[in-house]
C-alpha cells in the first residue's frame, strides 16, 4: 500500500456508493489505518449496481463500463486496500463528545452499536422525487415508479413491468428510464416535461427516445393518474389523456440529507444539501460532505472524484486539527437556482432556459465570466477552480455572487 500511516484514528464513511467507496480507497492509499464504510443496503456499490447501461467510469477509472461492473470494481478495490465494509447497517445519528471526535450511532442486525471516529465523511447520495412529493392527484394504483425503483425491479430482480409507459421528465435520467423500459419489453407512449424542450444532449435523445419514436410532449405535466388496481391512463395539464399501464417519475433530485440535518448542518438554499466550502468541510468539526449529497445530481464518476479529493482534507484535519470558523454560501440570483462547491470548483444549476453569460464575482470583482450561450435546466454547469482569477480556497471568508448577464 502506497503512502505512510498518518493516524491510528478511525475515519467513518457514511454511504457505500461511488463517492464513499472512492473516499475510503484514497484514505487507505494515503495511509489512514482504520477506514470503515457504513452502507444500509446489503451490498455496497450504490446506484450503479442496477443501472445496466454503459457510460460509467471514464473520469475516475479511465475506461467505460456498465453500472454493475463499475460498482463491482469499486467494491473490489476497497476490499483490496483494506477498507472495512459494514453493509446492512444504518447510521442513525451522531454524538460529539469532544472537538476532535465524533460518535457514530448505528442500527445493525445484531442491535445498536457505536463507532468512535476522528472524522466522518457523509456520502449518502440523492434520490428522485416520487409521485407523493410532487402532489400528483388521482387514484393510487400499481404501476407507478421512479427511475431508481424501476431499475432495481428490472436489473436486480429481473421482473417485468407493464407494456405501455409514460415517462415524466425529459432530463438525462429520463432517457435512461426509456432504455430500462425497452429492456423490460415496455414501450413508451410519451415523455412529458413542463419545460419548453428536453434537457439532455441531442445525441442521447436521438439514441434513446428518437430511435424508438418516443414523442416528447413539452410545456405540459401530469395532472392526474387514472386507475384502480393498475394504472389505466394519465391526464395531462392540457387535458390530453394517454392510455398506459406504467408511469415513471424521473429526476427532481433531493439529497439524502436527513443525517446532515440531524447533525445540525446548514443547508445550501435550492440544492437542499449540506453547505460545504472548497475543501468539503461542513459547519460541524470533523464532518465532511461529498458527492450528490452536496450537488444533486452529478454522474457517478464525478462523485468518485469528490471522494478522492476529500481524502486530502481529511488528512489535514487528522494531522493539524484545524477547521474553518464559518462555511459561507455562494449567493445566487435568478435564474441561477443554486450553486455549491465541489472538489474541483463550483457546480450550479439554472431553473429555466436562459441565454447570456454567467458571471462570478467576489467582493465586487469579476472572478470568472463565460462566453454567451444558452444554459439548460437540469444540466450540470461547472466552473473549475483553474478557470477563476484566483483559486476557490481563498474565498472561504468572503461570499461569492453568481448571476447571469442576459
Amino acid at each position: 500500500m502506497a503512502g505512510h500511516a498518518v493516524s491510528g484514528d478511525r475515519v467513518v464513511v457514511v454511504g457505500g456508493g461511488p463517492a464513499g467507496l472512492s473516499a475510503a480507497i484514497e484514505l487507505r492509499i494515503r495511509g489512514v489505518r482504520h477506514v470503515t464504510v457504513v452502507e444500509r443496503e446489503q451490498q455496497a456499490g450504490g446506484v450503479p449496481r442496477y443501472t445496466a447501461h454503459f457510460g460509467y467510469g471514464w473520469r475516475d477509472l479511465r475506461r467505460l463500463t456498465t453500472g454493475p461492473r463499475y460498482a463491482a470494481a469499486l467494491v473490489e478495490h476497497a476490499l483490496h486496500h483494506g477498507v472495512e465494509l459494514r453493509t446492512g447497517s444504518t447510521v442513525t445519528g451522531f454524538g460529539f463528545p469532544s472537538a476532535d471526535a465524533t460518535t457514530v450511532e448505528l442500527a445493525t442486525e445484531s442491535g445498536p452499536e457505536e463507532l468512535r471516529a476522528a472524522a466522518v465523511v457523509l456520502a449518502t447520495g440523492v434520490r428522485e422525487r416520487p409521485r407523493s412529493a410532487r402532489l400528483v392527484p388521482g387514484d393510487r394504483p400499481a404501476g407507478v415508479y421512479t427511475t431508481g425503483s424501476l431499475q432495481q425491479l428490472v436489473v436486480l430482480h429481473h421482473q417485468r413491468v407493464g407494456t405501455r409507459a409514460v415517462v415524466v421528465g425529459a432530463e438525462h435520467v429520463s432517457f435512461s428510464a426509456v432504455l430500462t423500459l425497452a429492456h423490460a419489453g415496455c414501450s413508451v407512449a410519451a415523455m412529458v416535461t413542463p419545460l419548453p424542450q428536453h434537457q439532455t444532449y441531442r445525441a442521447l435523445a436521438l439514441a434513446t427516445a428518437g430511435r424508438r419514436r418516443v414523442p416528447v410532449r413539452t410545456e405540459v405535466d401530469v395532472a392526474e393518474i387514472v386507475g384502480h388496481r393498475r394504472v389505466e391512463a394519465v391526464v395531462l395539464t392540457d387535458g390530453t389523456r394517454i392510455d398506459c399501464d406504467t408511469v415513471v417519475f424521473t429526476g427532481g433530485w433531493v439529497p439524502e440529507y436527513e443525517l446532515a440535518r440531524r447533525a445540525g448542518l446548514a443547508m445550501t438554499p435550492g440544492a437542499k444539501g449540506p453547505m460545504v466550502d472548497a475543501a468539503l468541510h461542513t459547519g460541524q468539526r470533523g464532518l465532511f460532505a461529498i458527492g450528490n449529497l452536496v450537488h444533486p445530481a452529478e454522474t457517478a464518476d464525478v462523485c468518485a472524484l469528490d471522494g478522492r479529493d476529500v481524502a486530502r482534507s481529511v488528512l489535514d484535519w487528522l494531522t493539524l486539527h484545524q477547521w474553518p470558523d464559518a462555511i459561507e454560501p455562494i449567493e445566487v440570483e435568478a435564474p441561477v437556482a443554486w450553486a455549491t462547491y465541489h472538489s474541483r470548483g463550483i457546480t450550479l444549476r439554472v431553473d429555466e432556459f436562459v441565454h447570456g453569460r454567467l458571471r462570478l464575482t467576489h467582493g465586487g470583482e469579476v472572478q470568472w465570466i463565460s462566453t454567451p450561450q444558452t444554459w439548460v435546466p437540469n444540466r450540470s454547469i461547472t466552473i473549475r477552480s483553474g478557470e477563476m482569477r484566483t483559486t476557490s480556497r481563498p474565498f472561504a471568508d468572503h461570499r461569492l455572487r453568481l448571476d447571469v448577464l442576459r
